[in-house]
This record gives structure tokens, sequence and C-alpha cells, in this order.
């Protein structure tokens, strides 16, 4: 359904562009070409969401084990790239009228801009219905910022009417790059951070390793990682710690967890590795990994305290050979 409905909005957006570009020209308006150009983007935006959606549904393979949800990743990605992009070039293009004001159609401002209203709206609305997935929101952004940069247009259009204010034409523009840059950097932000595998936003890992500790037959959990790998899309790996047991015993204790993680967390990929033996220590390093909460702490006093250990036999030893000698 989110295919179809981005390849809807693909073909949909592209009428606006035309009629906002044929309109942006004929009344010389800065702000509705601003607003044409957003709506490349947005064309942009929402052909790569199409191709990145169609890619994700492509199933795993021996090269590609999670399959190709990172595809729509990096589809968010360039949208935001290309977001800020533009926001630079109205910008510079605002500062040319403030400099030099030209006379605009207000009229013809308003019919363009009401036909990317009416028709963004539409789409926006259509994609919201598709899921919460990244890309889909990075693409519906597009859409929906558009929506309020026509809102703007038609509005500039009003006031130019009325007053003859021509400057409400850059001064929109300015707003609209403003926009823009908003929305590139959230996806920026979020897009870079699964890149980075980086823990999501909205999970805590001190609550996690709490809820993981208090799971029935748990003792401990160190060398864990949590990552998205597309959006709403969460793995884990972690070493626990349970009694030696045999495996058929251990079958509940993974279970339970894999219930916890799932219910409280969403983590629907989880490896787990059983331990009984504790040698978390190994895991843990200024450059290490994510241990357990006091880990690194821990380790850090471990270290320091063997260093003197070490320090102290290295004097004794010294003044037992002065003493021999």
């Amino acid at each position: 359904m989110a295919k179809k409905s981005l390849r809807l909005a693909f073909f949909l957006t592209m009428l606006v562009l035309v009629a906002e570009l044929v309109g942006g020209f004929a009344a010389n308006s800065l702000a509705l070409l601003s607003d044409a150009g957003h709506v490349v983007t947005d064309i942009f935006a929402l052909g790569l969401a199409w191709f990145a959606v169609a890619q994700a549904e492509r199933p795993p393979n021996a090269r590609k084990t999670f399959g190709y949800h990172r595809v729509g990743i990096l589809a968010a990605l360039a949208n935001a790239v290309t977001l800020v992009l533009i926001a630079v070039v109205i910008l510079w293009e605002a500062v040319q009228r403030f400099q030099h004001p030209e006379p605009v159609q207000p009229l013809i401002m308003f019919l363009s801009a009401g036909i990317g209203v009416a028709v963004n709206l539409y789409i926006g609305f259509g994609l919201r219905k598709e899921g919460d997935s990244l890309n889909v929101r990075a693409a519906t952004l597009h859409v929906f910022g558009d929506v309020g940069a026509s809102a703007g247009v038609i509005l500039a259009a009003i006031i130019i009417l009325l007053t003859g204010w021509t400057i409400v034409d850059p001064l929109l523009s300015v707003g609209i790059a403003a926009l823009i840059a908003t929305g590139a950097w959230r996806i920026l932000r979020e897009t870079t951070d699964i890149l980075l595998e980086a823990v999501p936003r909205e999970l805590s890992m001190s609550n996690l390793v709490s809820d993981m500790r208090n799971v029935e037959g748990v003792e401990d959990v160190h060398d864990l990682h949590v990552w998205c790998i597309t959006s709403n899309m969460y793995a884990l790996s972690c070493h626990i710690m349970i009694d030696d047991m045999p495996q058929s015993k251990s079958s509940t204790i993974l279970q339970s967890m894999n219930k916890m993680l799932s219910e409280s967390y969403h983590i629907g990929h989880a490896t787990i590795q059983f331990e009984c033996n504790p040698h978390q220590e190994q895991y843990c390093s200024v450059d290490g990994l994510y241990c357990r909460m006091d880990a690194c702490e821990d380790s850090g006093n471990h270290t320091h305290a063997h260093t003197n250990a070490l320090e102290s036999a290295s004097n004794a030893s010294s003044s037992q050979g002065q003493k021999v000698s």
C-alpha cells in the first residue's frame, strides 16, 4: 500500500510542479518559484521513497542478511541533504530580491499556490496512513512542508494585492527556506544516528538493563548492544550470566527475555549468549564495548587497584633486592 501511495503521490506532485513553475514565471514571484523548488525536492523525495519501499520488499540473501531496509535510510539521508541545498539557494535569491525588488502578479500567485495546497494535502494525508517508517516520514515531511509554503504564498499574494508591498515576496521566501532547513535537520540527525548504529532515542539503556536483570534466572548482563536496522526495527545482542544448567532449562529464561524485549521495547531481533562463568571484565576497557551500567567504573577502579598492587610489589621486590645486596 505504501508503494502505491508513493507512486500516486509522485505523479501528482509533478502536476503541482508544472502549475507552480508556470505561475511563478508568469507572476514573477520568487516565493512561488521557491515553492516550486521545494516541489522539485518533493519529487526527488517521493521517487527515492518509492524506490526504497520497493527495495525493502526484497528478501534477505547470503550477502545482505538483513535485507534491503537500509535503502530507505539512505534515501531519507539524500532527501535531507537536498533540502539543505535548496534552502541555501532560496535564501540567496531572497537576498537578491531584497536588494533589487521586482513587481509580482498576486492573482496568479494565489491560483498556482492554491493548486499546490489542495494536491499536497491529498498526498500528505494519504502518506500518513502508510505507517511510521523514517523513509515515508521524510517524504511526508516534504509534502506537508510544501503545504505550509504554498499557504504562505497565498497569504503573501493577498497582502500584495491589498497593500502593494512586494517586499513580502522575498520575505516569505526566507521563511520557506527556514522551514525546509528545520525539517532537513531533523531527518539528517535521525538518519545519521541509524547509520552510526546509535541506541534509539526513545530507549533508556538504564531501564533496559534493569528490566533484563529482573528476568527470573538472569544474574547479570554485559557486552550489550542495541541499534536500529531501520526506523522502528530494533536489534539487540548481549551476553547474559545464568546458573550452570542444561540447555533445556535455560530455554525458559530465553523465552521470558525475548517476550520482555518485544513487549516493553519493541525489539524483535535479539541475539543472546548465555554464560555461567564471570569473565565480563575482558569486555570492559577505555575503548571497549558497553558492558553494564557500572562496569566501566568498576573496570577503571579494578585497573587502578591492579596498577597500585603491581607498583607495591615492584617496590617491595626492589627493597628486598637491596637488602640482599
